[in-house]
């Protein structure tokens, strides 16, 4: 600032979102980052924060900056408490995410035109991607106000964290964990990949329209000998079938039916058609009427005999399409399934294709069922199914259902809407296919050496279980979400046929069967005879790793590695490993988006630290919801209503978005747009904003400046620069500083004894007592509400506004409460406290200072609670101005109020905030409204300083500046009273009210 001796001044027009780029670019000008990460390196307490790595594969939305913000607060906080940190960042950059990204680039349309292309270029593409957006993502971080080591991040794709991997597999195999097995699993026709339980989360199911169809399967005759139930029925006998994918007929091999159910033989009166389905009539309880569904006249068809579901077990019937080659010697029969068959939907009687569906396989492995596997990796028909070869079971329903109307047996065809999952990354709808696949299996008992507490004879499921009740878990019912997934979850599906991804160290032997898996790096050259000429100097990736050969250690035969790479987040689990110093495990807090990370990050790190180590690998997780637009609907880019984060943080700032997050509660979503933000802007900013430009005006109008030792603290950056040359005076300043003020210690209270500062210094501490117990607690939204209220209802609202006839003696209070306010407000909104902080105090940065204390002794909380009474009374004594129609610029004789009586000045200030002569206290709530002349004069000249106030301020006239008002009459015993308050010199008889500046 041009005069030393003044603060800087106020822009009422603050362009804020310039204003923090400027700070942005003071930061790491002068290197604050570096000193803030170095600031408490010599601790001996220490915070371990485990960053949960953001996907490095397109640029930050607001969605991003929720979860940072909550990472950048704490960290903040706790340096701010002198806890050493390592202040790593991390970036997830190996699967599926990046390789859809990569095709859509490049125009593939699947994996043969990778291909064709070269693994080894579309990788390195890979590879330059995820470098490309994590440079973005980090320039974007900053701009979030995010202080991390940026130099220092670590990436998933990394040598180290990959080769970690390879142990952690290692040891799952060496514990029989680690096994190759042949299941129906979810699988992505365009991606050509499985798609573990883990990634088939809530929202990757979409409302989808399929053709659904009821079909008649013909009962074989033959298998009605010795059913005298069925044994009488003459003619063709079908059994009523309704399936969403008719794709998979091809492929049934049985009929489920319930054997506890009732079952229908339905005749048609015309023609004797008969046909068995549920019924739905006898089912108490049940409102549905099954009839009108299924058939199109109800009043054609009749219900001749009841069966129940155990009559039908054993029937045996002729397939839809038995004349396949794929379908040869396949034997149909009807099974039960009591759990799989309900009544809520369908004809009580399921197709059961074992090829083509999870649920179906399981029960072929129960029912010693035959497995018809239909479909390739891209959903096209294999060998065997005729002319339906190579054409797309999912794209071409119609074929199925043509042929279905030509046999005879379709009995009906519809549209049905339903919830139906798609790939969690290119949105193709999943089918279900029959493929080999590696495992971690959940309930095996480990193969180690038993502890002595026998655990590691539990199995990973039970091992994890307990781990998971070692954490805290916030909100509480994460702990209760993550059990369940636990409790419930199959085998960990852990591989997949794609091509950027950890290579899953696993090399199988053709001849024998058997497979190793290789820990290290170390170990592979060790163990390689063939290939290391063309991999070493790589990555540990594919196509370079495929080349390394390694004999097999039963037979001697050269074995090759699986093809496959890994689930991606293997990737992400095993970071305490492969990125923590030992000395820094397990982390005291982590926090993400509980949404999903159940079933993900959070799991997998237990997994791997369970199998690893055998317990937690965080203490705390702090989890939120989901970020959606304004009208609750999820962001999207299809959509329209997707909004990037540099895009908020150009429109509303850093502060305003960061302060939206930390005021919502986590438990609930987050509903993201730029009103809400306006909302927050008006509600807490600007009026933060407006107290500090109130205290600057008026401190240099009055040509304020802290005593000497608040001036030790503005010296500060005189010596920082080098501008105090002399070395006894820059010692004496410097001693000053670190002692008495300096940025790491707080301001000493001006003295005074009125009870506005008294109040609103003991609400200061209180608050700093509330809000450091609340971060400390991993409570964002109860610190930064409890800061809002302070600064809103207690600075603002009360003390500024009861302090206008005072200013000048209250501003050494409201001094020190904005450079407190400075560092309270630090974590939570780092560019307007740092702008607040250097004017204020003309120090360094606010991020290398201290988190205030409390003084307890400047607590009062008889004074906050007289206080709050007091607020209260005022508010009825308002309501009682409200019912009577007085303006409160009115002057009223007298306000009566009951209950606890209050000290002098507080009535005193009751009395200036309702603008009445006397406040007693008595036996009632009364208000007395007799205006004599003089009051009625006095309201006058009140309404008179408004008029010529808000005169000033249309013409923008400067605080100080003199004026000479023409009026056209004025209650002339108060004419002193408004040249004062108008800072006139002069009043004139006017017709209008006009002011004249100079």
């Amino acid at each position: 600032m041009a005069d030393k001796t003044k603060f800087k001044p106020v822009d009422p027009k603050q362009d804020f979102v310039a204003m923090e780029k400027r700070l942005l670019d003071y930061w790491y000008k002068e290197g604050i980052g570096d000193k803030y990460l170095q600031r408490n390196k010599n601790s001996k307490n220490k915070f371990s924060f485990l960053d949960g790595p953001i996907t490095a594969n397109n640029p930050m939305g607001v969605h991003h900056a929720w979860g940072r913000t909550y990472k950048d607060l704490w960290q903040r906080f706790y340096n701010m408490q002198g806890f050493a940190q390592r202040f790593q960042n991390g970036f997830d950059e190996q699967g599926l995410w990046v390789e859809v990204e990569v095709e859509k680039e490049l125009g593939f349309k699947n994996k043969k035109d990778i291909e064709e292309f070269g693994i080894d270029k579309f990788v390195n593409l890979c590879k330059e991607r995820v470098k490309k957006y994590s440079q973005i993502q980090t320039e974007q971080s900053k701009r979030l106000g995010y202080f991390m080591d940026w130099n220092n991040s670590y990436h998933t794709s990394s040598g180290e964290n990959n080769y970690a991997i390879w142990n952690f597999l290692k040891v799952c195999h060496q514990k029989g964990y680690l096994y190759k097995g042949r299941d129906s699993v979810p699988w992505c026709p365009r991606c050509g990949t499985a798609i573990s339980q883990h990634e088939i989360l809530t929202e990757e199911y979409q409302e989808i329209t399929h053709k659904a169809v009821y079909t008649k399967f013909i009962v074989d005759r033959s298998s009605l000998i010795g059913k005298s139930q069925l044994s009488d029925v003459s003619g063709q006998l079908s059994l009523l079938v309704w399936t969403t994918t008719p794709w998979t007929l091809p492929s049934n091999v049985a009929i489920a039916v319930n054997p506890d159910f009732t079952y229908g033989l339905w005749e048609n009166k015309e023609n004797g058609e008969k046909v068995i389905f549920l019924r739905t009539d006898v089912i108490k309880d049940l409102k549905r009427d099954i009839r009108s569904e299924v058939l199109k006249d109800p009043q054609e068809w009749q219900c001749i005999k009841d069966y129940k579901g155990s009559d039908l077990v054993g029937l045996k019937y002729q397939g839809n399409f038995d004349e396949l080659p794929a379908l040869k010697n396949i034997e149909h029969k009807v099974i039960a399934a009591k759990d799989l068959v309900n009544a809520e939907e369908g004809t009580g009687l399921i197709h059961i294709a074992p090829g083509a569906g999870e649920e179906d396989f399981k029960l072929a492995k129960d029912e010693n069922l035959a497995v018809v596997e239909s479909i390739d990796e891209s959903a096209n028909y294999i060998e065997g199914f005729a002319d339906l070869t190579a054409k797309n079971a999912k794209q071409n329903p119609d074929l199925i259902i043509d042929k279905l109307k030509k046999k005879g047996v379709l009995f009906e065809e519809e549209n049905y809407t339903h919830r139906y999952p798609t790939c969690w990354r290119c949105k193709t709808e999943l089918v279900w296919r029959v493929v080999d696949e590696w495992y971690i299996a959940m309930d095996r008992p480990s193969l180690a050496k038993p502890d002595s507490d026998g655990k590691s004879k539990k199995t990973l499921r039970e091992q994890m279980i307990d781990v998971a009740k070692k954490i805290i878990w916030i909100p509480s019912f994460g702990l209760e979400r993550e059990l369940d997934w636990l409790k419930n979850m199959h085998d960990w599906l852990i591989s997949k046929k794609r091509y950027w991804g950890l290579a899953l160290p696993i090399w199988e032997c053709i001849k024998c069967g058997s497979f190793e898996v290789i820990g290290s790096k170390e170990e592979l050259k060790e163990k390689t005879v063939e290939g290391w000429d063309k991999f070493d100097g790589n990555s540990p990736h594919r196509p370079w790793i495929d080349n390394i050969k390694i004999k097999c250690t039963k037979c001697q035969s050269i074995t090759s590695r699986i093809p496959d790479v890994g689930n991606p987040w293997l990737d992400a689990g095993i970071v305490p490993f492969s990125t923590m110093p030992q000395d820094w495990f397990p982390a005291d807090f982590i926090t993400e988006s509980f949404p999903g990370q159940f079933k993900n990050w959070f799991y997998s790190l237990i997994a791997m630290s369970t199998v690893l180590k055998n317990t937690n690998p965080f203490k705390t997780v702090l989890g939120f919801a989901t970020l959606l637009d304004e009208k609750g609907e999820e962001m999207h880019k299809s959509k329209g209503n997707a909004i990037e984060f540099n895009e908020a943080a150009d429109k509303i700032g850093v502060d305003v978005m960061r302060w939206l997050y930390c005021t919502q509660n986590p438990q609930n979503n987050l509903l993201f747009g730029y009103h809400r933000a306006d909302e927050v802007r008006r509600r807490f900013y600007l009026i933060l904003w407006n107290i500090y430009s109130f205290f600057v005006t008026y401190a240099n109008l009055n040509n304020w400046q802290p005593n000497d030792r608040h001036s030790g603290e503005r010296s500060d950056s005189r010596i920082d620069s080098g501008q105090v040359l002399d070395p006894d005076l820059r010692a004496r300043m410097t001693t000053q500083k670190s002692v008495i003020l300096g940025i790491r210690r707080k301001p000493e209270t001006p003295e005074s004894k009125n009870v506005l500062d008294r109040w609103i210094i003991s609400r200061l501490n209180s608050t700093i007592d509330v809000v450091t117990k609340s971060l400390s607690n991993y409570d964002a939204m109860t610190a930064s509400g409890n800061i809002e209220n302070f600064v809103v209802n207690d600075l603002s609202t009360w003390y500024v506004r009861r302090s206008r006839d005072r200013v000048e003696e209250g501003l050494p209070t409201i001094h020190l409460v904005l450079i407190t306010l400075s560092k309270i407000l630090a974590p939570f909104m780092p560019f307007i406290s740092e702008e607040i902080h250097q004017n204020l105090t003309g120090l360094g940065s606010v991020h290398l200072s201290d988190f205030p204390t409390k003084d307890q002794k400047l607590i009062d909380k008889k004074l906050e609670k007289a206080m709050d009474l007091a607020r209260q009374i005022v508010e009825k004594a308002h309501a009682l101005r409200k019912e009577s129609a007085i303006k409160v610029r009115q002057p009223l004789p007298l306000f009566q109020y009951p209950g606890e009586k209050l000290a002098n000045d507080l009535e005193s200030l009751i009395a200036q905030e309702i603008n009445v002569k006397k406040v007693v206290h008595g036996e009632s709530l009364s208000l007395d409204i007799k205006i004599t002349q003089a009051l009625k004069a006095e309201g006058e000249a009140r309404e008179i300083v408004r008029q010529i106030q808000q005169a000033r301020k249309e013409a923008d006239c400067a605080l100080d500046e003199k004026i000479v008002v023409k009026i056209p009459t004025w209650p002339k015993e108060f004419e002193d009273y408004i040249k004062k308050g108008t800072l006139s010199t002069k009043l004139i008889k006017s017709d209008k009210l006009e002011i004249q500046r100079g």
